[in-house]
Order: structure tokens, then sequence, then C-alpha cells
């Protein structure tokens, strides 16, 4: 295998193959070149690749170190198991599941699906589900999963009061539910794996003799079930692979424990510490201004990223007057990028909460952009396309009650909710699954509701045979047509429906797709594919769109000009993390990721006021902001309006110390005081621009000290009468004096 385009750590880390290692891979750093090259290089000692586990978080990049490692290879990786910790405890559980009381056939449970049968759970048990939110206590239950807290140690350890003990009650429930239905949910696929392991040594003892290296990336991402498994499975080999940056720890929120990295080391006292500081994504300033903030961190290993690239330009900071201000920076220097040649597809908008987006998106529709949000509803979270998995569902695994429940009556056969209310009586009081009461129905069940569910349990058995009979996309595509789901889109003329028929076309495409690339593929196999996709797998690289998505869902992600706007203290950081350091110093790790997801240029902004749940709040300046040093940093406001009305921009202060909080100050380096009464920063009060009477024409680019920058319309009268009209970005179409408003020409 050819290292020479390694740099020497890279090279290291590839050749260091025995024992326990420690990779601290810095934004940008080539981390997967690295693990896939570290794989080859197995192969290429010896190791037989059954030898391998690689586990990720993502199905894109596993799929991505396949295709590298074969690359490099050949089908000699063919048995290494490259995949994520999901997909990896499910092919386990699916050969030993027996042994924990479950069957082989059991279904994954995704968050929809959790909450519907959460929601269930508490109206049965006559619970305010106000109170008790099918998602809050859905959200309770996976944090104490991935703590690995049982109901009864649960119980244990919170308050002995009446709201903890029905959270016990649903959570004991919820468990006891769902072994019933024979599922699991996405916790449950790590912690079954680490019981499996534990209670049954047979099987512990099969897979540390078939992983006798294992690699785990981005190794700060893992909660406590997925270390405890690393361990047992590593314990006597010792050959453990971690590849992470705590910089990059983002995910505390959904179990994530920063420790397992920081303290692997205390973990493998032998450990071999590798750090790889070269980055070959950003520029070198945006690449300063990132170290200086994330130096700040207590929490951390020590590194620092470099570039053997250029400078580049310096970080763009903008102060607005407000959001809507903001926005239309946003938008302006968006439509300024596109014209110099650069693609709307290299630059992102991020932000701290997804709220943050309506003023981007209203300013981006009114200048004509195309864009993306990241974060709207998932393909397989539409209504369509989970009635069609539903009907799947309940083929391969007959005792998924909710997946039944969801499909009895759709399209609509006559079923109503009090016929299924008979059926799920009968069939709690028969200790059966609900699939079974479709044919042993109760007395009660008069003639026209028994006929219909009598349809519809010969419809459910005609379709297991053809499933035994059919090739897996004939079958799905058949399926679509004989339940009628198809035909209740195709008689109805709105867009909507003409939607919902792609979105089914689609679901038939991607089961070809799957049964092309997995030889014999069964429906099981390709549910389980479904079931495990992850956010970051259905996103889309998608031409001539701006993206716009939160600064978590950036992660992993790199483009070419970056825009992170509400840089204000209580929104970023945010007001919930203020005043502990912990989350603090997450809040700052997710400051670096945002500003590491740009490769040339860097926007930093923020608005002197923010309307925030429909009220107006006036933050100061994030003191992310002033971590960077001002040599690093232009302010776009006041450059543009030092060219515009002849003012020098007010000098910029930083520090290198951490604030706790920023107050207003004269030399405040972004603007923060208001020093006129229309708010335009760079013009003290006092102090006028000389109105510019002539000289103009239609398309000029004007800037206006109250409604900003926008295009000349049209010239009408002479004179004193002379008329100007301008359509601003944030405001839409005005009319002015020509000789009296405050307008200049802007240079292109």
């Amino acid at each position: 295998m050819d290292v020479s385009k390694l740099n020497p750590e890279q090279r290291k880390a590839v050749e260091t193959t025995e024992g326990p290692v420690l990779i601290l891979a810095g934004a940008g750093s080539g981390k997967t070149r690295t693990l896939t090259a570290r794989v080859a290089r197995l192969l290429e000692k010896g190791v037989p690749a059954w030898n391998i586990l690689a586990l990720t978080f993502t199905n894109k990049a596993a799929k991505e170190m396949k295709e590298r490692i074969e690359a490099m290879v050949g089908e000699s990786a063919a048995d290494a198991w490259i995949m994520t910790f999901h997909s990896a405890c499910a092919r386990i559980l699916r050969r030993d599941i027996e042994k924990l009381g479950y069957k082989r056939s059991f279904v994954i449970y995704d968050s929809d699906d959790q909450q519907s049968l959460l929601k269930d759970i508490v109206k049965r048990m006559g619970v305010d589900d106000k109170a008790f939110s099918p998602k809050s206590v859905s959200s309770l239950i996976s944090d104490a999963k991935n703590h690995l807290i049982l109901p009864a140690e649960w119980r244990d350890t919170h308050a002995d009061d009446e709201r903890s003990e029905t959270i016990y009650n649903i959570y004991l429930e919820y468990e006891t539910r769902l072994k019933a239905l024979n599922a699991l949910d996405f916790d449950d696929l790590l912690v079954k794996t680490l019981e499996l392991m534990v209670e049954h040594p047979p099987v512990l003892e099969y897979y540390r003799n078939r992983f006798r290296y294992v690699m785990v990336d981005e190794y700060q991402d893992t909660n406590e079930v997925q270390y405890r498994l690393c361990q047992l499975l590593t314990k006597e080999s010792q050959n453990l692979c971690v590849v992470g940056d705590d910089d990059q720890s983002i995910y505390s929120w959904r179990g994530a424990d920063i420790h397992n990295i920081l303290d692997f080391e205390k973990d493998f006292p032998n450990a071999v510490v590798i750090k790889l500081e070269q980055n070959y994504r950003s520029t070198a300033n945006i690449l300063d201004a990132a170290n200086q903030v994330i130096a700040h961190n207590e929490q951390r290993k020590d590194k620092r990223l470099w570039t053997e690239e250029g400078e580049g330009e310096k970080i763009h900071t903008f102060c607005a007057d407000d959001d809507r201000s903001e926005a239309t920076w946003v938008a302006n220097r968006i439509i300024e990028l596109h014209k110099q040649g650069d693609a709307y597809q290299n630059m992102a908008v991020l932000y701290r909460v997804n709220a943050q987006s309506r003023q981007v998106e209203d300013m981006l529709v009114n200048s004509g952009i195309a864009y993306n949000v990241y974060g709207g509803t998932k393909f397989y979270d539409r209504r369509e396309v989970r009635d069609v998995m539903a009907y799947l569902r309940v083929l391969a695994n007959p005792a998924d009650d909710m997946s039944l429940r969801r499909i009895i009556n759709v399209p609509r056969r006559s079923i109503g909710d009090s016929t299924v209310s008979l059926l799920e009586e009968h069939a709690r009081g028969n200790e059966m699954p609900l699939y079974s009461a479709l044919t042993d129905m109760p007395e009660k069940l008069t003639s026209r509701p028994r006929k219909c569910v009598q349809e519809f349990a010969g419809l459910m058995t005609l379709l297991s045979v053809e499933m035994a009979t059919m090739p897996l996309p004939e079958f799905v595509e058949d399926l679509m047509v004989r339940t009628g789901l198809r035909a209740q889109y195709e008689n109805d003329p709105t867009d909507d429906a003409a939607d919902r028929l792609k979105n089914m076309e689609e679901v038939v495409n991607a089961v070809r797709q799957f049964a092309a690339e997995h030889e014999g593929a069964t429906l099981e196999e390709y549910l389980e594919n479904v079931a495990l996709i992850t956010d970051m797998d259905t996103t889309k690289e998608t031409d001539g769109h701006v993206t716009l998505m939160t600064m978590h869902s950036a992660k992993g992600l790199e483009f070419d000009n970056v825009f992170v706007i509400g840089m204000e203290e209580n929104v970023f950081p945010s007001y919930r993390c203020v005043d502990d350091k912990v989350k603090l110093e997450e809040e700052r790790r997710l400051c670096y990721v945002a500003m590491t997801r740009a490769r040339k240029r860097l926007y930093l902004s923020r608005a002197r006021q923010r309307m925030v749940f429909n009220q107006v709040n006036m933050n100061p300046p994030s003191r992310f902001l002033e971590e960077i040093p001002r040599r690093l940093m232009e302010d776009e406001w006041a450059t543009r309006h030092e060219r515009a009305f002849g003012k020098e921009p007010p000098p910029m202060r930083s520090t290198q110390k951490p604030q706790p909080r920023m107050i207003k100050r004269p030399d405040d380096p972004l603007n923060l005081q208001r020093s006129n009464p229309l708010g335009i920063p760079g013009v003290q009060k006092g102090i006028s621009a000389v109105p510019q009477t002539a000289g103009f024409r239609a398309g000029d680019h004007v800037m206006h000290r109250k409604f900003g920058e926008g295009v000349v319309t049209d010239l009408v009268g002479t004179g004193v009468d002379a008329r100007i009209r301008i359509n601003f970005t944030a405001f839409g179409p005005k009319e002015f004096s020509l000789g009296l408003a405050p307008i200049v020409k802007m240079e292109d």
C-alpha cells in the first residue's frame, strides 16, 4: 500500500496496528483517509478480514469507508464488518436474540413508533398527556437507556414522588409492550446486545475471537453502552483504535459522554496517542479563529489545527439592527458570491435553533435564491411512505400491533375505531397479537364490520403468500395496488396527491436499488436497512441550492462559504447554558464545529435586537465573537459604510480571556452602541452623508441608512420634483425624493 500521500502523523496512525491507539483527529484532518488506510494495512499484514470490526455513526460514513477500502485492496475486505454501531448490533441480535426471549423477526421502532406506543400507554393509564407528553417521556426513557438505567434502577435513583412513580409505571409498561410486540427501539439495539454479551459468555467469547481488531470512528460521540461494548470486545486483545476529536463533542443531549475520549489513556495506560492537526479544508485565518475560540475550554486535549494553505480572507463580521436586517445581509452576500462565480450549493447558513431560519428563508425567497432547509420531514417519515412500511412490517412480524393498527383502515375499508377497540380487547383477553384477532374475532362483532375484517384478513393472507413467491421489488409494487394505497391518490387530482404518488414510486425504486445491491435480499433485511437510516444518511447534496441547517446538523459537512447567524449572548451560547460551565463548554465546541465547516470564507453576524417567541430581545454580542482576535476579523458594516459615507470604522477590541457577560461599551468592537437615531453602524450622531442628487440610473445598487441595500428600479421627474424608486431586499419597493433621500451608490 502506498503511504507516500499521507503526512507523518497519518502514517504513524496507519502503521501502529497493535495495542490501544487514540487518534485525535481535528476537523478536516483526513481521518477517513487514515482509517481506511489502516484497515488496508491490517489486511496487507495478513489479518483475515473477518477479524476486523470498524464502527461508525452513519451509514453514509460506513459506505464511504467500504468503497475506499475496496478501491485499495479489492474484494479481500468483503468479510470485514464496516458499519454503524446499530447495524452491527442488529446483526448480532438477529443471530442470538432468542436467548433473551425475543424472536429473530423483531422489528425496529423509530421515534414516531415509540411516541405512538407511549401515547397509547398514557391514554390507557388515564394519565394527563400534557403533563406526560409522549415526546418528553420518550426522551427520558432514551436517556435512561443510554446510561444503562432500566425501570427498577430508574425508580431507585429518582425522587419518591407522584411524578417519578408515574414515569416509572409508563417506562415499565413501555418495556413490557415492546417485548409483547417483538419490537426493539433504537436504544434497545445497543442495550440488548450488551445484555446478551454479559448474560451469555459464550456469545461474548465468539465475538472476542472473531473481532481481534476493533476501530471506532467519532469516539467522542459514544455513550455509556457503546463504551462498554468496546471495552468488552477488546478486553483480551487490547486492539482498540479510536478516532475522534473532543473539541467536536456536541451531543451530550443524546447521551454522548466526552469523558470516553478524554479518559482513554486512563482506560488504556499503554495507549499510543497520535494527533492529526494538519487541516486540509480551511484557510489559515479560519483555523486561527477557531483555535482561539476553543482554547478557552478547559475540558479538552491540547491540539492546534494548522494548514499549508494561505491565510485566506479575514472572518467577515456584521452587526445588524434586527434579525430581518441580518437576513437581508445574508441574502445580499449570497448574491454577491454567486455573481463572483460561487455556486449556491457551496453556501450554507447555520443557526443555533431551527426557528432562526424563518427570516433568512423570507429573504432568500424575496431574492429569488433557491435553498433547502435541512431538518424538514424525512422521506421515510412521510405519511404515504409510512403506510407502505406499516403493511410490510406487519407481514414481516405479525406481532407488530402498532403497525397493524395504523393500516387496518388505510385506505378506508369501514373498520372504525369501535371495531378496532373490540378486536384489541379480544386480543388482550386471550393474550394473543391483534393480528390473530383478525381471524379469531370476538362474538360481539356484528355482521357488517365482521365482513370488513374478514376481507382485510384475506388480503393480508394473500399478500403473505405473494411475499414468499415474488421478487421483493415486484411484491412491494403489487402490494401498493392490491391494498388500494395507490388508487386512493390516483383518484385525487390535487398536487399533494401527485407528490404522494411520486413518493410511493420512490419506495419501489429504493427497494429495487436495495435488491440490486444485496443478492437474495429479504423483506426483513430491507426493513432493517430502512430502520437504521440516520439523519445524515438522508442529507443530499443538491445542485443550485443554498443549505440552511442547525449547527448540530452541520457536523461532518463542509462548504466554501459558511454564514453563522445569531452570534449573541443568550442566543448562542443559548440562555440555557450561560450559567452552566459544562454546558457552556459544549456550546463553545458547537461554535468550533460551525466555524470549521468553512473552507474559504466564514461570515459571523449578530443583531442588536431579535424577535424570539413574539418578544423583542436585546442581547450583547456573543462571548465567542469576543474570543476571536481583532486581527482576524473584518467588520463588514464598518467597511461598507466607510466606503459609502466616508466614516472611519470604530476601533475593535478583542479579549483573549472568556468573559462571563458582555456589557455595552463605547469602544465595542462589534458596534453594540446605537450611535445614531437610525441605527446605522459606522455613522456617528450628528454626521450626515451628502445626499447624491445625480448620477443614478436603473439597476444601480444603493444603500439607504434605514432600509439597507436595494436596487434602483426607476427615476421620475426633474429638478426638485425628481423621485427615485428602489426595491430593497428587506423592505420591498419604496419611493423617495431624490434630493433628500439618505442614499448612496454602492461600488460593485
